[in-house]
């Protein structure tokens, strides 16, 4: 059978391409997929920990079972905006005020966002600038899934957008912009935030690459949905 592949941020470095396809037996898994690339492409090096798995744009595990046809994606832990485009990915400057007003509804009371900055360090290292790159298409499922996992947690939201920038970031950019609304500012929507930008940075396949005086170095997470 046939498996479509996918690499992203630095395996797709490590590769030397961003996609490729694999033969393979019927009945075989991730687990099998991971070892002919790994034959195929010894430079990649997918340690279990480090290596995050989707199937058709679904996270998937070692021992998932693929069939003919399956686009599977193999990308580092992410670093960590529908029908109105709440959730997003752009390469334009995001408007802090446009993400609020998504979520603004006749009976809204309250709107709390969250906006994430590009700073000039980073675990002790000057950074100049960033590079965002992301599985456009799974991000934003990956986005709506957060958003019903916020209604279902803070049944009292209103609202829910999400806004991520890809792309080339400078210092002082805006990198994400997230808000929630609900009635009133007891009714969770300060939680849901918090609750939404942390699994942002579990979840949604976005990676960033720092740009320094030392070079440039890609950042990832500890989060692993993959491993079994």
């Amino acid at each position: 059978m046939n498996i479509n592949v996918k690499f992203f941020a630095r395996y797709k470095e490590l590769a030397g391409t961003g996609s490729t396809s694999a033969q393979l037996p019927e009945n075989s898994t991730l687990a099998d997929l991971l070892a002919h690339l790994q034959q195929q492409f010894p430079t990649l090096k997918l340690t279990p920990k480090r290596t995050l798995l989707s199937v058709n744009e679904d996270f998937g595990t070692p021992d998932t079972i693929l069939h003919d046809g399956d686009n599977v994606a193999i990308f580092p832990p992410v670093s960590g905006g529908s029908d109105s485009r709440k959730f997003a990915l752009t390469t334009d400057d995001i408007s802090i005020e446009a993400v609020s007003q998504m979520v603004v509804r006749t009976h809204t009371g309250a709107v709390v966002t969250f906006t994430g900055v590009v700073r000039d360090n980073s675990e002790g290292k000057a950074v100049d600038s960033l590079e965002y790159e992301a599985y456009h298409s799974m991000a934003i499922a990956k986005m709506e899934q957060i958003a019903a996992e916020v209604r279902e947690k803070y049944p009292n939201i209103v609202d829910v957008a999400m806004v991520q920038r890809i792309g080339h970031l400078d210092v002082g950019d805006v990198a994400v912009v997230i808000a929630v609304s609900s009635g009133h500012r007891y009714d969770g929507c300060f939680e849901a935030c918090r609750y939404s930008i942390e699994r942002l940075k579990e979840i949604v396949p976005i990676w960033k690459k720092e740009f320094g005086p030392d070079g440039a170095e890609w950042v990832e997470g500890d989060h692993n949905p993959s491993l079994a």
